[in-house]
């Protein structure tokens, strides 16, 4: 039994992208569909697809993205863990290297980057934060 499946999703890409690898695979959910949908939309991943194997559980290939050989993601963390929730409103969502990187949040209008969160004018959990 997995204790936090997000966790296990970025520590897939981390391991993926010191390999070079240019896709990798992890089981599907929606809280991990809503984080990819904003590392896509952020530029991080060139992309990803839900895979379905019969009789098996779903699976997202996530296509990694590569510039100039080096990995765009540099550093790719998980901030709130199961055993310790953190939480931020609006006002004191932190800037990830001076606005270069993302923090990614999970708000009460669904799963967003920070960007998007202070212009929803919304704060919430800080899932992890990438660079």
């Amino acid at each position: 039994m997995m204790t936090d499946p997000l966790a296990d999703m970025l520590t897939r890409i981390r391991n993926a992208l010191l390999r070079k690898k240019s896709t990798v695979l992890t089981p599907a959910s929606k809280l991990r569909e809503n984080v990819l949908l904003v590392l896509q939309d952020e530029g991080y991943i060139r992309g990803y697809t839900r895979i379905e194997i019969e009789g098996q559980f779903p699976m997202f290939e996530i296509e990694l993205k590569y510039h100039e050989g080096d990995s765009v993601i540099k550093r790719l963390e998980r901030v709130s863990k199961p055993g310790r929730r953190v939480y931020s409103s609006v006002s004191e969502l932190p800037r990830v290297f001076n606005g270069l990187g993302v923090s990614i949040l999970s708000t009460s209008k669904g799963v967003m980057s920070d960007v998007n969160a202070r212009e929803a004018n919304v704060g919430g959990e800080i899932l992890c934060k990438v660079f």
